[in-house]
């Protein structure tokens, strides 16, 4: 991050001061972006109408004061331009647009015959309110770089915190789709890591307690445990473990993380470590179909307060299978009839042979059903086990849940 820059205390208010003349200097020398930079496509054209409204209504105010018969009357509204133009156009923008009106202010003063008086006062107002908005215009070209620096920090922070799901892995297509709550930000208290080990492929997805930036500290914990310990452990059990100790020294006490942590050992068959968190969804010949814990396994975090422990349960995988890995961002998301999202009957509408293009399209069709805007993290992740080639024998068994009874020691 950039560090941040130490000044005298004793220069420190006059600095202050001056600090948005100097903002107001610097925007109004920066020359004029060469025309690669231009807006382009829609984002261009409507940046180049709301530039335009300002003019448009200093024409319209100009008309109405020659048609109108009242004179200066009129001439006030003529600082509705430059305070306008604040919002949609740069320092010099602003500038422009106040000469303007001050000049159309000045022609149309003296064809209506108004004494130098009235017509000073009125043109000293046009170009005070031109002046303020141009340092608001300044200003907010200041924040807005403010803005975009944050936002690439973010961004890479995201990539560092969440990494790109490679779109294969080992045995398995996979696809991923992330949207944070506190959109400036782009991440937050959702999780994912998908890593190939020497034990197969392993991969988490999580939830922490809360949403936006105060999570992501704890989602951040979570994953770099994760990533080591996914490496270092032949048990998937252990690294469930691994996590647990390292939350239990580092959370506080009403935080707790939901998670589902998988593994494929071998070429048949998925395991799964369920700790509080939505079901998977298993999408086979017979439909989409949940893939819920045999005994419930309380959240990472939380395992001194209740005497459960994380039990692992198998999920045959057959070519063709997908298994859909989310948080409760997706499933909670409501319409403005306060309808939860169904997202198991909008798996199976949209669902392709590319992980990609289903979560692509299970995204829009989530903003869709929330009027565009999410208000809680959500996470999507999608495997599929490709197709065995044409030679291999098209008899094959409908894949099952099962649960072995495997002992589990308590930590």
């Amino acid at each position: 991050m950039r560090p941040a820059r130490t000044h005298h205390p004793d220069h420190r208010s006059q600095r202050q001061l001056a600090r948005p003349f100097s903002a107001l200097w610097r925007a109004t020398r920066r020359p004029a972006p060469a025309r690669g930079d231009a807006p382009s496509g829609g984002a261009g054209v409507r940046r180049h109408f709301a530039a335009g409204v300002p003019v448009l209504i200093i024409a319209a105010v100009a008309l109405l004061a020659l048609t109108g018969g009242t004179g200066m009357s009129w001439l006030p509204l003529l600082a509705v331009g430059p305070a306008l133009a604040a919002a949609t156009s740069g320092p010099w923008g602003v500038l422009r647009i106040g000469a303007l009106a001050v000049g159309l202010g000045a022609a149309i003063g003296v064809h209506a015959g108004t004494s130098d008086r009235e017509l000073a006062i009125v043109l000293s107002a046009l170009s005070a309110v031109t002046l303020a908005s141009t340092l608001a215009s300044a200003l907010r070209r200041r924040r807005e770089r403010v803005l975009a620096a944050v936002r690439s920090v973010a961004e890479a922070a995201q990539h560092a915190f969440l990494k790109p799901v490679p779109s294969t892995v080992g045995h398995f297509q996979a696809a991923v789709r992330y949207s944070a709550a506190a959109a400036e930000a782009r991440i937050g208290g959702d999780l994912y890591a998908l890593v190939p080990t020497p034990f197969g492929i392993r991969l988490i997805v999580g939830d922490v307690r809360g949403k936006g930036l105060p999570a992501v500290g704890v989602a951040a914990l979570v994953l770099g445990v994760f990533r080591e310990a996914a490496y270092d452990e032949p048990d998937l059990l252990d690294v469930v473990h691994r996590i647990e100790r390292s939350l239990a020294r580092n959370l506080g006490p009403d935080d707790f993380v939901t998670a589902v942590i998988a593994g494929y050992p071998d070429a048949d068959r998925m395991e799964l470590v369920n700790c509080g968190h939505a079901a998977p969804l298993l999408v086979q010949d017979a439909g989409v179909l949940p893939v819920e814990p045999a005994r419930p396994t309380p959240p990472l975090g939380l395992r001194a307060l209740a005497d459960e422990t994380p039990s692992l349960q198998e999920v045959a995988l057959a070519d063709g299978n997908q298994l859909l890995f989310y948080t409760d961002g997706v499933t909670e998301a409501r319409d403005h009839e306060r309808e939860f999202y169904p997202l198991r009957e909008r798996l199976a509408l949209h669902l392709s042979e590319d992980p990609s293009r289903t979560l692509a399209a299970l995204h829009e069709d989530l903003l869709t059903h929330v009027g565009g805007e999410l208000h809680d993290d959500a996470a999507m992740l999608l495997l599929r086990k490709p197709a065995a080639a044409p030679a291999a024998p098209s008899g094959v068994d409908e894949p099952a849940v099962r649960h072995p009874s495997r002992p589990v020691a308590a930590e």
